[in-house]
């Protein structure tokens, strides 16, 4: 599932518009600044020098448009005043939205029930490590991907997308699903059954059911009508040999360093089982909470 947010590359945007900020800022303090004050201190020399002059003379002065004077050569330029205005504000969602929290929206239905369409969520930045802005470069260790977790990636085939799916196996994991139904390393998933779901994109019922994957309660659907894998969707990927594929199972041992992603509308999702394994490198964080639905305010809550 493809995750949209407001503009495009937005952390790249964010970065550029807080160092342009923040050079300005910087500059304004340590050299603009100062030659206003100069500038300033030029003309009001020359103010009071003329008043001086007329007083000797005889002439009455009038000092209130010294004030004025004074204010209008120190008075910031307009670029400059909004500059500085936005800079401690970009930088300060630029710290947030790169190391504690990031908001996404959810554009597409591949992980009904648990995402529907509209979702405004929430993704812990930190959870599985802190990176680099824009580079996504992990620099310090804090935690890994688990197994049930909602997880955020760029996606392996086009860097500038971020996906969306939950974590079905960790590196070393052996991965079999067949017949619609999980097995990770020989050991059956267990599946209780809900009854049907109407989905409201296709307006068409599937089937439904609780799914407890390593002691991670969520709800999945499946499509009776549709095959466990399709095998003409299946692209070439990094350690492709690694999976063995037919219409109604296939295998998979995820690689050193990379997960198996599978999306909750199990036969309306394209993950790992089509475009293979995502790697470390491309992890953005754990999806945690819905904080808005214009559609349905009901949806507020944790993400399970």
């Amino acid at each position: 599932m493809n995750l949209q947010v407001i503009l495009g590359n937005f952390a790249l945007i964010l970065f550029v518009a807080m160092c342009v900020t923040g050079v300005i800022w910087f500059l304004d303090i340590f050299y603009f600044a100062k030659q206003r004050r100069a500038a300033a201190d030029v003309a009001l020399a020359a103010f009071d020098g003329r008043n001086a002059k007329l007083a000797s003379e005889g002439i009455k002065t009038d000092n209130t448009s010294r004030h004025a004077i004074e204010a209008a050569l120190l008075r910031q330029p307009t670029w400059i005043e909004y500059s500085g205005s936005f800079f401690p504000v970009i930088a300060l969602v630029f710290f947030l939205r790169s190391f504690l929290y990031e908001p996404f929206k959810i554009p597409s239905s591949s992980m009904v029930p648990t995402l529907v369409i509209g979702d405004l969520i929430l993704v812990n930045k930190f959870t599985y490590g802190i990176r680099l802005p824009v580079l996504n470069k992990k620099i310090i260790d804090v935690g890994d991907p688990q197994r049930g977790d909602v997880m955020v990636f760029k996606y392996p085939k086009d860097m500038s997308q971020d996906y969306i799916k939950r974590v079905i196996g960790v590196p070393g994991d052996k991965i079999t699903y067949e017949n619609k139904r999980l097995t990770v390393n020989d050991k059956p998933v267990t599946y209780t059954a809900k009854g049907d779901y109407l989905e409201d994109e296709g307006l068409e019922y599937h089937q439904l059911f609780d799914e407890n994957l390593a002691n991670v309660q969520h709800q999945i659907l499946n499509n009776k009508n549709k095959r466990t894998i399709e095998l003409g969707q299946v692209d070439n990927f990094p350690n492709r040999e690694a999976c063995v594929y037919s219409y109604e199972k296939f295998t998979c041992i995820v690689p050193e360093g990379n997960y198996f992603m599978m999306g909750d509308n199990r036969d309306n999702s394209l993950d790992s089982r089509y475009w293979g394994f995502v790697p470390n490198k491309n992890i953005v964080g754990k999806a945690f909470f819905v904080w808005m639905n214009l559609g349905n305010w009901k949806r507020i809550g944790g993400i399970h």
